[in-house]
């Protein structure tokens, strides 16, 4: 079948062995590429509505338990606060969410230039937890859809009588 000192030896084996030429697993899925290229550049050039997906931001612990839901995609007026980097243990209002930039912009956190112009800090939203979401009813019907303790499907017990 293969000669032992082939040079496709390696790949054969490697390929019984259920890993792929790159030496990683083999793929889950046949429609979703693993490559590393090929994710990154759908990450930096993702258009503004996926962006806002990307950047979202975990809940904080009662938030949690109270929603079911684990993220939620940042907005202008949450509360938050930062936990990692030098601004950690800061809390404030988002003031801007720059899509573009990948970061968001906190009150009170900002530094002065040296002109005397202050300048907000961008923060990074995975690096942030939020506290108090600003809720309206699109806010309202995503956390509905995300709740995972909810019962989903087409009948309940009213429908069946």
């Amino acid at each position: 079948w293969l000669k032992p000192d082939s040079s496709r030896s390696g790949a054969v084996l490697r390929s019984l062995a259920g890993e792929s030429a790159g030496g990683g697993p083999m793929k889950q899925k046949a429609t979703v590429s693993s490559s590393r290229r090929k994710s990154h550049k759908a990450y930096f050039t993702a258009p503004s509505h996926i962006r806002r997906k990307l950047m979202s931001a975990p809940l904080s612990k009662d938030l949690r338990t109270k929603y079911n839901v684990r993220s939620l995609p940042i907005r202008r007026d949450d509360e938050v606060m930062i936990c990692r980097g030098h601004y950690h243990d800061r809390e404030g209002k988002v003031t801007q969410v720059y899509r573009k930039k990948w970061r968001i912009h906190i009150e009170r956190v900002t530094r002065d230039k040296a002109n005397g112009q202050t300048v907000a800090i961008g923060i990074h939203p995975s690096k942030v937890v939020i506290t108090k979401i600003k809720l309206d009813k699109d806010r309202k019907a995503l956390l509905d859809r995300k709740n995972r303790a909810a019962k989903k499907g087409k009948y309940t017990e009213k429908n069946r009588s």
